[in-house]
């Protein structure tokens, strides 16, 4: 939650910067952040490989948190859009390392019987988190008179905290007997012990993937629209709170009904939000498609990773 106040406090206020005070297109934006998802999503299936060899994945989950904090004070320090991109760069691949192991650790200490509630929980405080950064980053606007860079400031200040905790309060559970640590989970003899069922989800997963587009677009289509650069970041807390709100029923949900169901039900939403938003004919982000939106992604995620 923390990690995602200082994270979203930035990535708020980011799309408007590089245009605003940077003179970045949107082609550019759209670039960068295209290379900052792929990155977090090739970073995890390695650092999830990594937590299973080393067997310690509060350590890898500690890392990221602790590399990500310190490059959220490269953003306030930024002079060119040079330094922004590697900063968005290094900033996902923290998110990639710690994401896996961290999910993993929180599986670790879950009971078998409520860890769809408990991957529920982790979400709705993650997605927390997402909302109440845009909520700081509005009032600090407003504070500091549009002084990108000092918000950016306190945005380091939740990330030192997520660290801080991560490393003091969070303990890893004993591995069980026998267990024993695998040299290359990502050998194809390992790989085999998936089973077809999970390509196929895996599939699935990657094709509704391209439906998703970046935040920042609906950010901009907000500044497109005429609204106040204090208050752009509303785009993102209307859609996280709808993201806040869905996650822990849906898991609690998804330990009691079938997933594969449940998964379906998504991805149909997420088709109607996303004709939603394409026959919205000119209505600003903040409008019901992004908050609708949200909900769907939430389901959709949800339901994959459980």
């Amino acid at each position: 939650m923390l990690m995602d106040i200082s994270s979203e406090m930035i990535h708020a206020l980011l799309p408007v910067y590089l245009v605003v005070g940077l003179g970045a297109s949107a082609l550019a934006i759209g670039v960068i952040e295209g290379i900052a998802e792929a990155t977090v999503s090739i970073t995890k299936v390695f650092s999830g490989a990594l937590s299973d060899r080393i067997g310690r994945p509060k350590h890898l989950a500690a890392f990221g948190y602790g590399l990500a904090a310190l490059t959220k004070p490269i953003f306030a320090l930024a002079p060119t859009i040079g330094w922004l991109v590697a900063a968005r760069f290094i900033d996902r691949i923290c998110k990639g390392i710690r994401g896996a192991p961290r999910d993993a650790l929180a599986a670790d200490i879950s009971p078998p019987d409520l860890r769809g509630a408990s991957f529920g929980l982790r979400q709705t405080l993650d997605t927390v988190g997402a909302f109440l950064g845009p909520l700081s980053a509005i009032d600090l606007m407003w504070v500091f008179a549009n002084d990108f860079r000092r918000v950016f400031w306190i945005a380091v200040i939740p990330a030192a905290l997520a660290f801080g905790l991560i490393v003091v309060a969070v303990k890893e559970p004993a591995r069980p007997e026998g267990l024993r640590k695998v040299r290359n989970p990502l050998s194809r003899r390992k790989l085999a012990f998936l089973g077809p069922v999970y390509w196929w989800v895996l599939l699935l997963a990657a094709v509704f993937t391209l439906a998703r587009f970046s935040e920042a677009f609906l950010i901009l289509r907000a500044q497109g629209a005429g609204t106040p650069v204090m208050l752009m970041p509303l785009v993102l807390v209307a859609m996280n709170l709808a993201y806040a709100i869905s996650a822990y029923p849906v898991g609690v949900l998804s330990d009691r009904v079938s997933r594969t169901w449940l998964l379906g039900l998504g991805l149909v939403l997420l088709i109607a939000a996303d004709l939603m938003l394409a026959l919205s004919n000119g209505l600003p982000a903040s409008d019901w498609g992004s908050f609708y939106g949200g909900y769907i992604w939430d389901v959709r995620k949800d339901c994959l990773q459980r």
